[in-house]
């Protein structure tokens, strides 16, 4: 990702055909190092091809991966009583949890 990178910053920066020396200068100068193996590699895909054309090619590769998210906001099966069911149980909840917190008038307090 970082030759990509390293490339891509290249050719927007004015260089419309970037070199492997290119790039390892580059990333020289942050204290990257580099396999030259994977350079040749990327230059090879690369080269003549610009910024817009890899972007455009990008984005139909992506265009096919799913995106996840098909489920929820889900009703539920159940008639009308269920919902009203819960809420009471959560007035009750909720009822419980204020007699707990009267509990902290106690006259001190945690960083007295």
């Amino acid at each position: 990702m970082r030759y990509l990178a390293a490339y891509l910053l290249l050719q927007i920066g004015g260089n419309s055909s970037p070199s492997a020396a290119d790039i390892k200068k580059l990333l020289g100068t942050v204290s990257v190092d580099t396999d030259d193996e994977r350079l040749k590699k990327l230059i090879s895909e690369l080269e003549g091809k610009s910024v817009d054309e890899l972007i455009a090619e990008g984005s139909s590769k992506l265009a096919s991966v799913p995106a996840g998210g098909a489920g929820g906001g889900a009703a539920p099966a159940a008639g009308g009583a269920a919902p009203a069911a819960a809420a009471a149980e959560e007035k009750k909840e909720e009822k419980e949890e204020e007699k707990e917190e009267s509990d902290d008038d106690m006259g001190f307090g945690l960083f007295d």
